[in-house]
């Protein structure tokens, strides 16, 4: 149904902008805008080509939302990243930090059937490296129960459980300071008015980014 890697890219990032937005309304073209650092006119634009393929539903005031089909190329492009993600570490030796683009371009690329095969190969996984669930083939995921670190209280001993949509190079500092996936660690203070978080990892403390510690799911 879709032969456009831009069509596909935006259906990804809408449902990605869906699943972190925490308002009753859809997602802003501003918000996608800023996610593809490029103007609102040209995100209007393709807007309109997703809603003429009855892919989105696109209401002013209101926002973007995914429709059925739309939701459904989301969530298959999504599989097959986070599936490539995990390939490219547990087989081939990759760090977490070199997936994303990696996965970025071969996930236009493969077919559902080797997708599927490479599933198969790494036991059906249901967590991508970065914790973050794996639609099945038919698109369902494993409902995680987690807590942003950012709205965790000083003193709470906590387990990273996922590190969700961040940039190699955030990454890359998550993973010098041991903040991974399976790593424990312990809020030591929090500064009021959403400014940094001061972390204990393995021993060592670390001064956290409010908006990073957000995205950083624990229990």
């Amino acid at each position: 149904m879709m032969a456009s890697k831009a069509l596909e890219d935006y259906l990804k990032i809408i449902y990605k902008l869906e699943e972190a937005n925490e308002t009753d309304k859809g997602v802003s073209t501003s918000a996608i805008a800023e996610r593809l650092a490029i103007s609102q006119a040209s995100v209007s634009n393709m807007l309109k080509k997703l809603a003429d393929k009855e892919l989105i539903r696109y209401e002013p005031y209101y926002g973007v939302s995914l429709s059925g089909a739309g939701r459904k190329v989301a969530l298959s492009m999504i599989r097959k990243h986070r599936i490539l993600e995990l390939f490219l570490v547990e087989r081939l030796g990759y760090q977490w930090d070199e997936v994303d683009e990696e996965a970025e371009v071969l996930e236009h690329a493969i077919s559902d059937k080797l997708t599927n095969r490479m599933w198969e190969e790494l036991g059906r996984p249901t967590e991508d490296p970065h914790g973050s669930p794996i639609p099945d083939e038919s698109g369902e995921m494993v409902e995680q129960t987690a807590t942003r670190l950012a709205d965790c209280e000083a003193g709470t001993n906590l387990e990273v459980v996922r590190i969700q949509n961040r940039s190699p190079e955030e990454l890359r500092y998550l993973f010098s300071i041991g903040l991974v996936k399976g790593a424990k660690v312990r809020i030591q203070q929090k500064a009021p008015f959403n400014g940094p978080i001061s972390i204990d990892v393995a021993g060592a403390q670390h001064p956290l980014d409010y908006r990073l510690a957000e995205s950083i799911f624990v229990a």
